[in-house]
């Protein structure tokens, strides 16, 4: 597929990677509608660019808003699934000083699966639906896991939602090969985004300092592996990792 061919939608777009995915898109002359929940970050975007209110983890706010996006823009023929969250914290902490133990609640453990994982999913899912209704063909999906899927300590809720969604993109893409939609993942190592300018500095310098590259990625960096997604069509099911060889 080309650029210019797109009538995509963006998730979490307002700001950070799903912004420049949009801007680039645009820049291409594609067709981009942008969701997030962030309205004053979506009033933002540059003209040209569609935008709406979208929690992902609301059923009803993903099949309102697909429909819409459909309308706006005239079709729809992909899906960037980058609406992400963090509430990092060990399964269970042990205080060196008081001896109290801690432990991960249920309120973020549910929190991050039901954004990064059942948001996700209930994407693609209405957006694949919608493709196979109207006989939109070729069509592709482009899923943002994390290189911290195999494992990152104090992350367990979203290693989860992101090792689901690698593993999911070979199950999407054997399942929606009939009907000419491609399904491909990026996993991002660490990128300079507002999620990790807010980082502790202490930790940021520690994982920089862990990177063979030397430097933290850009969302240009990860941008272009979302274009050779879009652009190859022989790309299919598979995860690209982008993190400057960072072993997590």
């Amino acid at each position: 597929m080309q650029l210019k061919d797109l009538k995509i939608i963006v998730t979490g777009g307002a700001q950070g990677m799903g912004a420049h995915f949009a801007q680039r898109i645009h820049e291409a002359g594609g067709q981009v509608a942008v969701g997030d929940v962030n309205e004053e970050k979506l009033a933002a975007l540059p003209a040209g660019i569609h935008r709406r209110k979208l929690d992902v983890s609301n059923e009803q706010d993903v099949t309102d808003f697909v429909q819409w996006a459909h309308g706006a823009m005239g079709g729809l023929n992909g899906l960037i699934n980058n609406a992400g969250i963090l509430r990092d914290a060990l399964l269970v902490k042990k205080d060196r000083t008081t001896g109290q133990v801690k432990k991960l609640s249920t309120a973020d453990w549910n929190a991050v699966i039901g954004v990064n994982l059942t948001g996700a999913t209930l994407m693609v899912r209405e957006v694949v639906t919608k493709m196979v209704e109207t006989d939109q063909r070729p069509g592709v999906i482009v899923n943002m896991s994390s290189a911290a899927r195999h494992g990152n300590r104090g992350q367990s809720n979203y290693v989860s939602a992101k090792a689901a969604l690698a593993a999911n993109t070979v199950t999407w893409s054997r399942e929606f090969a009939p009907f000419g939609i491609r399904v491909g993942a990026v996993a991002p190592g660490m990128i300079e985004t507002p999620m990790t300018q807010g980082m502790n500095q202490k930790a940021r310098d520690a994982l920089v300092a862990a990177i063979p590259v030397g430097r933290i990625g850009e969302p240009e960096d990860i941008w272009q592996a979302v274009k050779f997604i879009v652009e190859c069509d022989y790309f299919n099911g598979r995860t690209i990792d982008v993190d400057g060889g960072h072993n997590f």
